[in-house]
């Protein structure tokens, strides 16, 4: 606080800015796509960005609800409520804590990196297919969470194709990349999804918005309220837990470590850890989901001139700002424009460009990679990661024996 000055504040004020701006229509999208209430995906962002930023141990972290947890939470929800959820962030909270006390955040170093990319891959899959229904606009009464079971839902439901849906879906996915080419440091996610929406409102088309779907969204924060803490229930969830805990831990780590790189700073990873806890705790307890570090909303706001923790708070403050102030206003969203930024980010969650570098890397971590993303996408994300994380370990091993294997003492 001794060096903190104005013009670092008004540097991290208009980051703070700019990047709610690129979180609001995100927080939104991730929530629908995880099959909860849009306005959890709000809270998530003020409670879980708020703490992030407050407790964590990078200066640029932004903290919110991510694209990685939307195929944990919507199987949590399906399988133990929205209730479940709430507990099992909670637990995942305690969880990050307690790794952070004993400091696991020197472990990540150990989960092979092939695995990393394998399961981000499927996410992006996972989520890609979930959006197709609103892209296209196909009525469609309930989507299955399995992706074998998905894909021949939708296929059935191909004569309900909407022309008017598919056509905001495009232009929107058209707008958010010129605008990311043309004004890279410009909030261009709120003004596409803005353009896309506005042409629905303006032409009256037959495209859902979230106000027809979901109705008003709140304009008050929720009371802070306790899950509940029943044994049986906590037994039940926990396995979870520790699946929310991990992704959470690794998302919000490897963001630092990408914000590091941009900045030439070092985070510091316990701390971040028990940010991370203390964040889903704090979710939980407004009914929010689960929170982690995001490493789009921490590129942009290092490129938007974020310096110190203070960008991501100025963040959720503006977007409670927004709850309270114009929260009908969002209810003119589209919901094929949030299809279309949920479609950027599963694409670019899985990094194209980094496709050929796997392919020229070992043949051990290609199969690690691909196994990984073939449990992801048609198993179970918690199959996925914990066959990965053992198959890794046991080839890092295998490689090292064969080290010892090959050398021998040499003539003195």
């Amino acid at each position: 606080m001794k060096t903190y000055s104005w013009p670092l504040f008004v540097s991290d004020l208009l980051a703070g800015a700019t990047v709610a701006m690129v979180a609001l229509p995100l927080s939104l999208a991730i929530a629908i796509a995880s099959g909860a209430d849009p306005a959890k995906g709000i809270i998530t962002a003020i409670v879980g960005g708020f703490l992030i930023s407050l407790f964590g141990g990078s200066r640029v972290q932004i903290g919110g609800p991510t694209g990685a947890f939307i195929v944990v939470v919507f199987g949590v929800i399906a399988q133990h409520g929205y209730d479940g959820l709430v507990l099992a962030t909670f637990m995942a909270g305690i969880i990050l804590i307690i790794a952070g006390y004993f400091r696991a955040g020197n472990l990540i170093a150990f989960v092979p990196e092939a695995v990393i990319n394998g399961f981000t891959i499927g996410i992006g899959i996972i989520i890609a297919t979930s959006q197709l229904s609103d892209f296209l606009g196909l009525r469609v009464a309930e989507v299955p969470a399995d992706f074998l079971e998905k894909i021949p839902v939708l296929w059935e439901a191909r004569a309900s194709f909407s022309l008017p849906s598919f056509g905001i879906a495009v232009m929107t996915l058209i707008l958010i990349v010129l605008l990311r080419r043309l004004f890279p440091r410009f909030p261009g996610l709120i003004l596409a999804v803005g353009v896309g929406s506005a042409f629905v409102a303006l032409m009256a088309l037959p495209v859902d918005t979230l106000y027809s779907r979901f109705g008003d969204l709140p304009n008050q924060m929720p009371w802070p309220e306790l899950p509940d803490l029943s044994p049986s229930r906590m037994i039940e969830l926990l396995p979870s837990a520790f699946v929310i805990a991990f992704l959470a831990g690794v998302e919000s780590l490897l963001s630092a470590m990408v914000a590091d790189k941009m900045i030439e700073g070092q985070h510091r990873p316990n701390a971040e850890l028990t940010a991370q806890g203390i964040a889903n705790i704090g979710s939980a307890l407004f009914t929010g989901l689960p929170a982690t570090g995001a490493i789009a909303r921490t590129a942009t706001n290092i490129k938007a001139g974020g310096k110190t923790p203070v960008a991501g708070l100025v963040h959720a403050a503006i977007i409670l700002l927004v709850m309270l102030l114009a929260a009908p206003l969002a209810g003119y969203l589209a919901m094929p424009a949030l299809a279309a930024l949920l479609i950027i980010t599963a694409w670019n969650m899985t990094e194209p460009h980094k496709w050929r570098e796997y392919a020229r890397g070992r043949k051990s971590d290609i199969l690690l990679l691909l196994l990984t993303l073939v449990l992801t996408v048609l198993v179970d994300l918690t199959v996925a990661i914990g066959v990965g994380v053992s198959v890794g370990l046991a080839l890092r091993l295998s490689r090292r024996k064969a080290v010892e294997t090959d050398w021998s003492e040499p003539d003195r």
